[in-house]
């Protein structure tokens, strides 16, 4: 019969798609391409780009994006709470 502490401490590990990986490696380096990033996110990921920032968005949430690149993605979590901090100050002043 297996220990309890070794089913507790059982834990799956999810790792990143390459998609997912490409898709951080992209938001890290976006500014050093000579195209608009809108063409960019076309060219490489096929997608649009509100599709791209709707994942980047849940990809953030990630601890498996957080292991990858940290200070991305603490950036990226940052800048989002910034601008949902600013929507709400506009709304209450409204």
């Amino acid at each position: 019969m297996a220990d309890m502490s070794e089913a507790l401490s059982f834990r799956t590990t999810v790792e990143l798609t390459e998609r997912d990986a490409a898709i951080l490696d992209f938001e890290d380096s976006w500014f050093t391409s000579s195209v608009p990033k809108e063409q960019a996110i076309m060219e490489h990921f096929s997608m649009s780009s509100a599709r791209y920032y709707q994942h980047i968005n849940v990809l953030i949430d990630t601890p498996e994006a957080l292991a990858y690149k940290p200070l991305l993605v603490k950036r990226l979590r940052r800048m989002r709470s910034a601008r949902q901090a600013a929507r709400s100050s506009r709304r209450l002043n409204a």
